[in-house]
């Protein structure tokens, strides 16, 4: 039954890892993000009629935003298995679990530089999109699990979050060409479109109703910009 007193450790040994890394991220990217993905990807992982490597998809959870992009060097986000072949390794003395030899650190490390959604973008059009990744369930659990947390409730604050990181502005005229790019843009541009790329069935039932969530917010912000006396 998963997990494992190794298995435990290991994850135990993991969150630490993000907890740490997290600690120096803003509000948006948080480990309560971290968390919340990882819980989502565990409920999709076992809804599943087949069931994936729970660890695999534990840890990639855990980690999938420890070298993310916009916080880390090109050089760190470029190669996660390096960065985090120390604690892999060091799991199967510790703990008992050779990640490394069982392949499993390798598919962990891959599924981290590709679950975000910029990559995928990349890839898609670059035409370098694999069978795997149509293939491997694993990636679309924490895939669908860290995109849902880009809708819905919490996926409204985590955008006004970064915004405000940003400078971004939260929204402006429509005409106002001299403010493009907007928190309520970015919903246009990104997060509207989420609820049709999701790739797994639970995580598809979970997309409906929080993309219903953005659309009553965006109406709530139309009203809102146009006040209107009665």
């Amino acid at each position: 039954m998963y997990p494992t007193p190794q298995e435990q450790a290991v994850i135990a040994a993991a969150e630490k890892i993000m907890l740490d890394t997290m600690a120096r991220y803003d509000p948006s990217h948080d480990n309560y993000h971290v968390r919340r993905v990882r819980k989502t990807a565990l409920a999709i992982a076992r809804s599943l009629p087949t069931q994936p490597d729970l660890l695999v998809v534990e840890l990639a959870a855990l980690f999938h935003d420890v070298l993310d992009k916009k916080y880390v060097t090109p050089a760190e986000a470029e190669d996660p298995y390096s960065y985090f072949l120390p604690f892999f390794t060091s799991m199967a003395s510790a703990h008992g679990l050779d990640l490394v030899n069982d392949g499993r650190a390798e598919l962990v490390s891959r599924i981290v530089s590709n679950v975000s959604w910029t990559t995928e973008k990349k890839l898609r059009e670059q035409d370098l999109w694999s069978r795997w990744h149509e293939a491997c369930v694993e990636l679309h659990c924490v895939q669908d699990a860290d995109r849902l947390d880009a809708i819905g409730a919490f996926g409204v604050m985590r955008c006004a979050a970064y915004s405000t990181v940003t400078n971004r502005p939260l929204h402006t005229p429509t005409d106002d060409a001299a403010h493009p790019n907007t928190a309520i843009q970015h919903f246009y541009d990104k997060l509207l479109h989420i609820h049709d790329r999701l790739k797994t069935d639970p995580g598809r039932i979970l997309g409906e109703k929080r993309h219903k969530v953005l659309v009553d917010f965006l109406d709530s912000v139309e009203d809102e910009s146009n006040v209107l006396i009665p």
